[in-house]
């Protein structure tokens, strides 16, 4: 069950509305979160709202809504450890035609993006953050039902206790309304892998 109460800002924004069931956030500009790679910069000012868990087997599911309009306004998913390791999950805004549907895994102060290209007019999207210890599974669905993985990865630094929840910020000089339902938590739905088996150490 996801209680809003156990939530916390980090960097927390001007404008924002909090309920049991629907969560709003109002974009200040030049916010953002990324480290270094390709772009050589850092930016570590987005706000985040997370709860803590020492649970290693979850899952974390939220639908997001968007009215975003300028180039790189973006909400979703979040795992924000540190300023060096953390992975988020977002639809990102980039014009008239297209946004990028993707995620960004960040360990030891390098982040990636992996993208791939949704229609512009699409305005809401789920998301399902699952733990199986220190590997995470961030799966998308446009109707909360059937969930296709976007992709899997290893935070080096997700040993025990994590913080998980939501964000939404706007790089450039913009400004919009984030909308956050449907949040829960559950036992983790991305199952056990049974096919190759391990290496032997």
């Amino acid at each position: 069950m996801f209680d809003v109460e156990k939530l916390e800002w980090m960097r927390e924004p001007d404008s924002y509305d909090i309920k049991a069931d629907k969560i709003e956030i109002i974009t200040k500009p030049h916010t953002d979160l990324w480290q270094r790679t390709y772009y050589h910069f850092r930016n570590d000012n987005a706000p985040v709202l997370q709860m803590k868990t020492s649970e290693k087997y979850f899952s974390f599911t939220v639908k997001t809504g968007f009215e975003s309009k300028h180039r790189f306004d973006q909400c979703g998913i979040v795992m924000y450890l540190n300023s060096d390791n953390w992975l988020k999950a977002s639809v990102e805004y980039e014009n008239d035609d297209f946004q990028h549907l993707g995620s960004v895994v960040t360990n030891h102060g390098y982040s990636d993006w992996a993208t791939t290209a949704i229609d512009a007019s699409i305005k809401s999207i789920w998301y399902r953050l699952s733990r199986r210890e220190d590997d995470f599974c961030v799966e998308c669905s446009e109707d909360g039902k059937l969930f296709s993985q976007m992709r899997i990865c290893h935070m080096w630094e997700a040993i025990n206790e994590i913080s998980f929840g939501i964000y939404a910020c706007s790089p450039e000089n913009s400004s919009f309304k984030a909308t956050f339902t449907h949040m829960d938590i559950t036992e983790c739905k991305w199952s056990a892998h049974d096919g190759q088996q391990p290496d032997a150490e």
